[in-house]
């Protein structure tokens, strides 16, 4: 840790260039990344593109830009204040109201961990055949052990959760490969907007599930009091190394996205099995006959590491929305053991897996307006945010896109 902050502070006085003063300041985002290639988004894109081919790749690509500008945002937030966004909320709001947004953003932590936990453990039932039960207690374990890396540094834990990303990253890069979809037909859909008939739900589900609440709260707690800079310029340079990091984070994420929906596009859409993408033992399944090459193995490989790493993340954000709001901590794995209870009842009772996820993606639409429009209130305050204010360009940027996720949120609640 101590080597890192003295990078960064070599960087910020100049005496480190290109790669090497970008290197310290390289992680926030990639945590923050993991939200948007959960289980929940593994559903979502293999769906759409079982059902509609590659003609949403556009709405993937849409979702991601949005992604970039929110993640941005939550970031600047952080190294402009020193503080993450539920303490600013804490320091500048009425009580009744800290009150309320904690409660709510409790129950968003909770939903999100129930997709994710849930995930992890569809995953090692898939790959194992072991009960939901004996799968999901694995789950936990294996979550445990994960989170135990914060004892040896934050960095540590930092580490372990990007290389988790980069197994995603590289199982899709083999499904691609393995699938061989149309380059032709995969560019088409993700630059040319158009909306088949019936589609208007799923391309709803992508954007609406684009924002995940608990790790906007999160980038800017991990931005705030990672490399402090002693004055306006030093926290202009990190922030610019921040958008970097966002930009590379967020386009990684946005990669994988595309490639499940083409992956899903490619095997199960050519073949007419517009329903194979809404449950995901089928889909597991139908790469196995389809594609061949352990195909199903690697998508499951996948589906159990993203359900851990970001199960991790959402009790990492747990921590922060319980600290920033009410100024108190639990144990991390205490909390952790909390969180899984209700993911473990519903696995108990025999509950879809897959519809769980679907659910818990509803719930989690609930709580976007909470994080989002606090957070597009207070960046645009110069008192606060100093020359990190948001420009008029930007304000009315993050406006439009504001209104249009909680537009197409309240859309996906009412026809749902």
């Amino acid at each position: 840790m101590v080597d890192t902050v003295l990078a960064a502070q070599q960087a910020l006085a100049g005496e480190r260039r290109g790669l090497r003063a970008l290197l310290p300041f390289l992680g926030p985002a990639f945590i923050a990344a993991v939200a948007y290639v959960d289980p929940g988004n593994f559903a979502t894109n293999m769906a759409s593109g079982a059902q509609f081919g590659y003609a949403l790749g556009w709405v993937v690509l849409t979702a991601n830009l949005f992604a970039m500008l929110i993640q941005t945002l939550s970031a600047k937030l952080g190294i402009a204040t020193g503080q993450s966004l539920p303490e600013v909320c804490r320091a500048r709001l009425p009580k009744r109201f800290v009150v309320a947004l904690w409660l709510q953003a409790e129950a968003v932590a909770m939903a999100t961990d129930l997709a994710e936990f849930t995930g992890a453990a569809l995953g090692l039932h898939l790959l194992f055949g072991l009960s939901m039960g004996v799968s999901a207690l694995l789950a936990g374990v294996a979550t445990f052990g994960v989170l135990a890396m914060e004892v040896h540094g934050f960095r540590r834990l930092e580490a372990v959760i990007t290389g988790l990303v980069g197994v995603v990253v590289l199982a899709f890069g083999i499904e691609l490969l393995a699938s061989k979809p149309p380059p032709g037909a995969v560019a088409a859909g993700a630059l040319e907007p158009h909306l088949p008939g019936g589609a208007a739900l799923l391309a709803v589900s992508i954007v609406g599930a684009t924002v995940m609440p608990h790790v906007i709260y999160l980038h800017s707690s991990l931005t705030s009091s990672r490399v402090v800079g002693t004055g306006a310029g030093d926290r202009r340079r990190i922030f610019r190394f921040e958008i970097i990091d966002v930009l590379v984070a967020m386009g990684v994420a946005g990669l994988i996205n595309l490639a499940m929906l083409a992956t899903a596009a490619a095997v199960f859409h050519g073949r007419g099995l517009a329903s194979a993408g809404g449950d995901l033992g089928v889909v597991f399944t139908g790469l196995n006959s389809y594609v061949g090459a352990h195909a199903g193995t690697v998508f499951g490989v996948a589906l159990l590491v993203s359900g851990i790493a970001s199960s991790c993340v959402g009790t990492m954000s747990g921590q922060i929305v319980m600290a920033g709001f009410l100024g108190q901590r639990v144990p991390v794995f205490l909390r952790r053991f909390i969180t899984m209870v209700p993911a473990l009842v519903l696995i108990g009772v025999g509950f879809s897996a897959t519809r769980a996820l679907v659910l818990s993606q509803v719930f989690l639409s609930f709580g976007i307006p909470f994080a989002l429009i606090p957070l597009v209130v207070f960046t645009s305050r110069r008192s606060l945010m100093g020359s990190l204010v948001n420009r008029p360009l930007t304000i009315v940027a993050a406006v439009a896109v504001t209104a249009v996720i909680v537009a197409l949120n309240v859309y996906l609640l009412t026809t749902g």
